[in-house]
């Protein structure tokens, strides 16, 4: 198999029809926010270009595009933390995806922990913002896992 998206139609064809046709933005990016499919917290905010989303479809798991490193990035070819796609939503103009997925292995983000949203953004005593952590230690070791220090 290998989705062909639809082209993009009219202001009601996005917001109503049922064809796919993502809109990539000018570097040909997509933001796709992956959530659990059990919890529906969030784990981690990645981009797709069109062929990232492609090889998602086709396999059912998590491709994305690696921004700083200009590469494809099959979530946990490396760690073995895949994530498997239960399902993936679109936005009403079609320019954000939200991919439902089972986190298998440890967890989610390269800091060692389960989602890469381990702090929230708070105000603090004397009104700046600071961050808290929300609970939750590091589920695995970065260090081991990806062979850096």
């Amino acid at each position: 198999m290998n989705p062909v998206f639809a082209p993009r139609g009219n202001k009601v064809e996005i917001e109503e029809g049922a064809a796919f046709a993502p809109k990539f933005d000018a570097d040909g990016l997509i933001a796709a926010m992956a959530i659990d499919f059990v919890t529906r917290e969030p784990l981690m905010l990645a981009y797709m270009n069109e062929e990232s989303l492609r090889r998602t479809l086709e396999i059912g798991e998590a491709v994305y595009w690696s921004r700083s490193r200009k590469e494809f990035w099959h979530k946990g070819a490396t760690s073995g933390h895949v994530q498997k796609i239960v399902e993936i939503r679109t936005d009403c103009d079609q320019d954000a995806l939200v991919l439902v997925v089972e986190q298998v292995g440890a967890g989610a983000c390269h800091t060692g922990r389960g989602s890469c949203f381990y702090r929230r953004v708070v105000k603090g005593a004397d009104g700046a913002a600071a961050l808290e952590f929300t609970g939750g230690g590091r589920t695995f070791d970065p260090g081991a896992v990806y062979g850096k220090a």
